[in-house]
C-alpha cells in the first residue's frame, strides 16, 4: 500500500476506526508502464544482466532505486535509473561482484580461507552481518552472507582469522549466544529505513520488528496501529512461502532479548513524534 491510499483509509479510520472497504483499481492498458519509461523487476532485471534473486539484493541494498509503485503496489523501475545503475564503473562486473552471496558457513568460511567452525564462532559473536536468510528442508536457518564483505572482513581483520578468540567473543561463546539474527534485524531495518523520508512509513518499519504486545503498548491509539501495520513493509526477498519454513523466518522479522526490543519501542516512539507532529501541522493524519 502506498503512502497516499494510506492516508485516504486512515481519513476513515479515524471516523470508525474500521478498516474501509477496498476500493477497485481501475484497468490499466498493458504497457503503459513501459510506455512512460518505468518497468518491472524483471525486465528492469534482465537489463542490468542480473538475474531476479541478484537484482533483489541490489534493491534491498539502495543500489537500484525502485520509482513510483505500480497499480497493484509492484514496484517499477525507471529508465533513467537503470541508466546512471549501467554508467557506474567497472559495470556489469563490479555490480555483480557487490550484489554476490554465499550461503552457509562452510561456502563463507572457504571465502575466509577458514574453517566453517571458526566461521560459525564469528558469525555468532557478531563479526559478521547476515544480509539475508534462507531456510532449508530441515526448517534450519541458512544465513547469506554478501562475498564482498567477507573479503573485506579477512583484509582488515587478519588476527581474527588465526589464533584464540578475544575476551569478548569468548564470553559470548560461553553464554551461547547468537548475534545473527539480531544483527540481521538491525540492518534490514536500516536499509529499509534509508527508502523513505516518510515519517509514517519510518514509524511502521520500526513496528514491523516488534512483537504485537509491544507494538499495542507503544501505540494505544488503535487506528495509528492500522496505519502503521497498513505501511508494514513486505517480508523480504527469500522469505519462504511454504507455513513451515515461514513459521521459522517469521521468528527472525521480531526482536527478541528485552534491550533490543527495548531500543525499537524507543525508536518507534521517537518517530511516532515526529510523524504526528508533520501531521498536526498538515491538518492530514497520516502520511502526506
Amino acid at each position: 500500500m502506498t503512502a497516499m491510499t494510506a492516508m485516504a483509509a486512515m481519513t476513515a479510520m479515524t471516523q470508525t476506526v474500521q478498516a474501509p472497504p477496498t476500493a477497485m483499481a481501475e484497468p490499466v492498458a498493458a504497457g503503459c508502464g513501459e510506455a512512460a519509461g518505468l518497468m518491472g523487476g524483471g525486465r528492469a532485471a534482465g537489463e542490468l544482466g542480473l538475474s531476479r534473486g541478484e537484482f533483489a539484493r541490489a534493491v534491498q541494498l539502495g543500489i537500484v532505486r525502485a520509482g513510483p509503485q505500480g497499480a497493484a503496489g509492484a514496484a517499477r523501475y525507471t529508465r533513467t535509473e537503470l541508466d546512471r545503475v549501467r554508467s557506474a564503473e567497472g559495470f556489469p562486473d563490479a555490480l555483480r561482484e557487490r550484489v554476490e552471496t554465499v550461503a552457509g558457513a562452510e561456502a563463507a568460511a572457504a571465502v575466509l580461507g577458514v574453517g566453517p567452525s571458526r566461521f560459525t564462532r564469528l558469525a555468532r559473536c557478531g563479526r559478521l552481518t547476515p544480509v539475508g536468510y534462507r531456510i532449508n528442508r530441515y526448517r534450519a536457518v541458512v544465513w547469506l552472507y554478501l562475498t564482498a564483505e567477507l573479503r573485506d572482513f579477512a583484509a582488515r581483520e587478519p588476527r581474527m582469522l588465526r589464533g584464540s578468540a578475544p575476551p569478548g567473543d569468548r564470553e559470548l561463546i560461553e553464554s551461547r549466544a547468537d548475534l545473527r539474527p539480531r544483527k540481521w534485524r538491525e540492518r534490514h531495518v536500516g536499509l529499509l529505513l534509508r527508502r523513505t523520508a516518510d515519517p509514517w512509513e519510518r514509524a511502521a518499519v520500526l513496528a514491523s520488528v516488534l512483537p504485537e504486545d509491544d507494538v499495542r503498548a507503544t501505540v494505544p491509539d488503535a487506528a495509528e496501529r492500522i496505519l502503521l501495520g497498513a505501511l508494514a513493509p513486505p517480508p523480504p526477498y527469500g522469505h519462504p512461502q511454504v507455513a513451515a519454513a515461514a513459521e521459522v523466518a517469521a521468528r527472525l522479522l521480531r526482536a527478541g532479548p528485552p534491550d533490543e526490543i527495548g531500543w525499537y519501542r524507543t525508536s518507534l516512539d521517537f518517530a511516532l513524534t515526529g510523524a504526528r507532529g508533520q501531521s498536526k501541522s498538515t491538518g492530514e493524519r497520516g502520511p502526506t
